[in-house]
């Protein structure tokens, strides 16, 4: 693993260098600026409130979807609740350095350790070849890490997401990240980083291997997109492993009025928490404890442009994942039909509606792997 740590700062020293180089290119004889220091600084804020009322539909089953003997126990089966209060403040100090900030100041409704705060960098963009980004954000590694933070789509983002999250591949993670164009038009871009990978808000890593990343986008077609993601890395005491995904994004014009948005995605790594978990003498390799996952995601959408009521969407996410799929198998699928009705622009407001289905392949009594449906009604603000 050392080794590559040349390797990696080499290539972002080589690719410093060429952006730089473009940057030279473009500096014309009529640039009178003497002062960069506050040339187009700005602060602005933004945020997500996002409300729902979520109803299980299953006997025996509550809101977190664990079984429940209704003879020695009593548990929660509907509520109305805060899910995200993000707000987010981004200040451009010039046209080359801005700081990022986002705090969910929902995580208050529980114990808000190691929570709350969420994307903390800085940002220096050099030109579209070159941008570099240190301190807590979401490493891009999948379409999910690529989609603003305060859009929702449906119920909530995928199971494989939040699994890869806790394992330290995405969600947000401290360290240091470039990305830009690979060619003039946009067409293909690139993203790499290294991060301690022990997930956000920790004082210091939990050891001394940083985690790796890379992934490359290209625009095949117009409105068709894929990805190929690749990391290496660990969690406390674990030895190093690896993860790998790929994924495609299309919007394909069915006529005036609707078009059909499509999404797939497929990942699979180590799962580190399996391994430190495992406590038997004599363990099997780390190679031995790995999750994968696969989902689409098609939305039908229907832009109805009147006046109040923008569109609305028509979707249904199928996905399978399974979290130790080599020593204990368990796949869960999951099916979440959801209408959303769209009341402003790039979903500044919307209302969804729908049912999240979990199937297990083996279900435990008593736990949340047990089959279970819940409803939801959920409305949600941009600003």
């Amino acid at each position: 693993m050392k080794k590559i740590y040349p390797i990696f700062f080499t290539l972002l020293f080589g690719c410093f260098l060429f952006a730089q180089a473009q940057q030279k290119d473009r500096t014309t004889l009529t640039d009178t600026l003497k002062n960069y220091s506050a040339y187009k600084r700005k602060l602005t804020f933004a945020g997500v409130l996002q409300t729902r009322y979520l109803l299980s539909l299953d006997n025996n089953v509550d809101i977190n979807g664990k079984n429940f003997d209704p003879a020695t126990s009593k548990a929660i089966s509907n509520t109305f609740m805060v899910k995200r209060a993000r707000v987010m403040v981004k200040g451009d100090i010039n046209d080359h350095f801005s700081a990022n900030i986002l705090a969910n100041l929902a995580e208050f409704n529980s114990d808000p350790t190691n929570k709350v705060l969420e994307n903390a960098y800085i940002k220096y963009s050099l030109n579209k070849y070159f941008h570099i980004q240190a301190g807590q954000f979401r490493p891009f590694f999948g379409i999910e890490d690529a989609v603003a933070v305060d859009i929702i789509r449906t119920l909530d983002f995928s199971n494989q997401y939040y699994a890869f999250g806790k394992n330290g591949w995405q969600s947000f993670q401290t360290g240091l990240s470039v990305l830009g164009n690979v060619i003039p038009n946009g067409k293909l871009r690139y993203f790499a980083g290294a991060y301690n990978g022990n997930n956000k808000n920790q004082s210091s890593d939990d050891n001394n291997t940083k985690n790796l990343y890379g992934r490359l986008e290209a625009d095949l077609l117009k409105d068709f997109t894929v990805g190929v993601n690749a990391g290496s890395g660990s969690l406390g005491s674990s030895s190093i492993g690896k993860a790998y995904g790929a994924d495609a994004t299309a919007k394909v014009p069915l006529s005036a009025k609707f078009d059909l948005l499509l999404m797939a995605e497929y990942k699979t790594g180590a799962n580190f928490l399996a391994y430190n978990a495992d406590k038997q003498p004599v363990r099997p390799d780390l190679s031995e404890y790995q999750m994968k996952g696969f989902y689409f995601f098609p939305t039908l959408r229907y832009n109805h442009q009147s006046k109040r009521l923008r569109a609305v969407e028509f979707s249904c996410r199928y996905e399978y994942f399974d979290e130790n799929y080599k020593l204990a198998s368990n796949a869960r699928q999951t099916i979440i039909p959801n209408v959303s009705l769209i009341f402003a622009d790039d979903f500044y407001a919307a209302l969804q509606f729908g049912v999240a289905v979990d199937r297990f392949k083996n279900q435990i009594p008593l736990t949340s792997t047990y089959n279970h449906s819940l409803g939801y009604v959920q409305l949600q603000i941009r600003f």
